[in-house]
């Protein structure tokens, strides 16, 4: 009889569980013992005798116990069939077929175990891991986590230590510690480490004495150190499609991505220590991506400024340094260096007392405008953004954390209007701002944000 769908699971990679049409079966526990050493034959013919000897554990010597012996059995094997039955008529006599086998006492009754992969959990597991030895690295990870969430507990547990058990059960250990292994030599071929991680340390726990787990994880956990380096956060936004990413480190270094560095809104390059520290990012960014040249930033930021209205321009004598064409604040221009970009956003207003000034409401603004730009001339890479304001002493309302939050928050919302606006976002953050820096504030806000989108605004900056 030839079933389309399963209708019937037999689970043994732990307790015995019978599942009939999505439905579990209570088994009296002389059945369920039963039907595991069936399984245990592994599809062979086993005696009423056998059956008798093995299940209640008691040794036949005497004729005249036999037939009682044989009508004990028949009761257990019928009571399974009314349980097959329960999944459409004729399943227990498919699933539990009967023979006869000669011997010098007379013919004597067999029953065998009929079940498909489908039916059977631990026949469905060895198909999976047998596939997976032989499929590349993506395909056999697929199908080895598979096989390893069959895996409830000890196999067998009911009869795990008959000797009639120990040979299923030796073979579906170790066919458990290969697909481990396996699924992690897998993710390791496809550089995830993190997922070979938890197989790794589970192997480890249930082997505390094997050299050879412990070596294992240790390189993992090295690789995983090498791999994140300096990276302190990271969540993967599943609805957006983009990794949200907190590095310590300098913004510099981040030499496959983007950048953002912050202006005032004349749009200043010369560090004089006057205008422009040498130690700020605009210092750096002259000295580290234009070799000290700040004519070469000027040229290319007028060139991309001149798309611009601007604002007005002071006179030499009410400002006395620096240049005096001033721009609306969110004015974004995406300076091209080799490969990628450098966004340069006006997020302050330099005062003619060369003071830069900015607040919470022209953070946001800027950081708005900035992400379209990002999406439009982004080459859809990584964008580094450090912590813009954090250096001002006059932008007082926002502290470290709240930072974070609403460069995260801006970025989130911008790709609602633009999904593809950049594949991580990563934010640069100093050393010695950390401790005033709550990443789990950070964490926790992504997470609502993956639960039920973009939640109301964390910081109050409007």
């Amino acid at each position: 009889m030839q079933i389309g769908i399963s209708r019937v699971r037999v689970g043994v990679l732990g307790p015995v569980r019978l599942d009939v049409n999505g439905t579990p079966v209570r088994l009296t526990p002389l059945t369920a013992r039963l039907l595991v050493r069936l399984v245990a034959a592994d599809g062979e013919a086993v005696t009423a005798r056998r059956l008798y000897q093995d299940v209640w554990q008691q040794t036949v010597e005497l004729p005249r116990q036999e037939l009682r012996n044989r009508n004990e059995v028949q009761k257990r094997i019928l009571e399974l069939r009314r349980a097959f039955d329960l999944a459409g008529p004729g399943y227990g006599a498919r699933i539990i077929r009967t023979g006869q086998l000669p011997s010098a006492r007379g013919a004597q009754s067999t029953y065998q175990l009929d079940l498909s992969d489908e039916e059977l959990d631990s026949a469905e597991f060895t198909r999976l891991v047998a596939d997976a030895l032989h499929a590349a690295p993506a395909s056999a990870v697929r199908l080895l986590a598979d096989a390893l969430r069959l895996w409830r507990g000890r196999p067998l547990t009911e009869v795990h230590d008959e000797d009639f058990a120990l040979a299923p059960v030796r073979r579906l250990t170790q066919l458990r510690e290969t697909a481990r292994r396996e699924l992690i030599n897998g993710h390791t071929a496809l550089a995830r480490y993190d997922l070979a991680l938890p197989v790794a340390e589970q192997t480890a726990r249930e082997r505390p004495d094997d050299p050879e787990a412990a070596a294992v994880l240790a390189r993992l956990n090295a690789r995983l150190r090498e791999r994140h380096g300096d990276e302190l956060l990271r969540h993967t936004l599943r609805g957006l499609r983009v990794d949200v990413v907190v590095v310590r480190g300098d913004l510099f270094d981040q030499e496959d991505a983007n950048l953002v560095v912050g202006f005032s809104d004349t749009f200043d390059t010369f560090a004089d220590d006057v205008v422009i520290s040498r130690e700020s990012v605009q210092g750096q960014l002259v000295d580290r991506l234009f070799q000290g040249r700040h004519r070469l930033l000027d040229d290319k930021l007028r060139r991309g400024l001149g798309k611009f209205t601007p604002l007005g321009r002071e006179s030499v004598h009410t400002k006395r340094r620096g240049r005096r064409t001033r721009f609306p604040i969110g004015t974004v221009v995406a300076v091209p260096v080799g490969r990628r970009r450098v966004f340069a956003v006006a997020y302050s207003r330099l005062g003619n007392d060369l003071r830069a000034r900015s607040g919470p409401a022209d953070l946001r603004l800027s950081l708005e405008r900035l992400w379209p730009s990002v999406a439009r001339h982004g080459l859809f890479k990584p964008v580094a953004i450090p912590l813009i304001g954090a250096g001002l002493s006059r932008i007082v309302e926002l502290d470290r954390t709240q930072l974070v939050l609403l460069i995260v928050e801006t970025f989130t919302e911008s790709l609602r209007q633009d999904p593809a606006a950049s594949p991580e976002l990563r934010i640069v953050i100093r050393a010695d701002e950390l401790e005033r820096t709550d990443l789990s504030a950070v964490e926790a806000y992504l997470r609502r944000v993956d639960e039920r989108g973009p939640a109301s605004p964390p910081v109050s900056v409007r």
